[in-house]
């Protein structure tokens, strides 16, 4: 947490509070993380329980390259925020967008295993208790990578036109406390569903 010490009288030192901005956005992870909770142990109380096929073992592949990629980008996103504080506004925007790059990379691997799964393999949301759980809990994962992705975006745009500056630190960190967080919630999703689940 970013706090800084402020010497009292006697040696003791008080530590400033938190930012609200910073308060808000673990809040809204707790309260997303709560969200997940429901949809992963949904998810597992339902493995095996289908009637019908197909079946996890059946039709997924593990997402080994985008999985990689998406858990990557919380380290550029993370040097990012450390560019900023350091003043390099460049090196803060290559590492921003390369973020960005990677975030939608997960997201089109993503999209292109759900083609393959509906198209190929016959695997909807309607299918059986597998495609209902599989499509609720990867979906919900994927949302919140659309919205952090967006998020991005935006600051990206600020970075083109000059308006971000080391000042900013501080909003930047907050904000890439949802990515990692996304990030997180990924290893949880990925082992649920690609290893426990298979």
């Amino acid at each position: 947490m970013n706090t800084t010490g402020i010497r009292l009288a006697g040696g003791r030192t008080e530590l400033d509070r938190p930012t609200r901005g910073r308060i808000g956005m673990l809040a809204l992870i707790a309260a997303e993380a709560a969200i997940f909770t429901i949809f992963v142990v949904a998810y597992l109380f339902y493995i095996g329980r289908s009637l019908t096929g197909p079946t996890p073992k059946d039709v997924l592949t593990v997402p080994a390259f985008y999985t990689i990629c998406l858990l990557s980008s919380s380290l550029t996103i993370h040097l990012a925020a450390t560019a900023l504080r350091r003043c390099s506004v460049r090196s803060f925007g290559i590492l921003w967008f390369v973020t960005i790059a990677l975030g939608a990379a997960f997201l089109y691997g993503t999209a292109n295993e759900w083609h393959r799964l509906i198209y190929q393999e016959g695997l909807t949301i309607s299918t059986n208790l597998f495609g209902t759980t599989y499509y609720s809990l990867v979906g919900l994962h994927a949302f919140h990578v659309v919205v952090g992705l967006v998020s991005l975006s935006l600051v990206m745009a600020f970075t083109f036109v000059g308006s971000v500056r080391a000042e900013h630190a501080e909003r930047v960190d907050v904000l890439s406390l949802y990515w990692h967080f996304v990030d997180a919630v990924w290893i949880v999703v990925f082992t649920v569903v690609y290893v426990i689940g298979r």
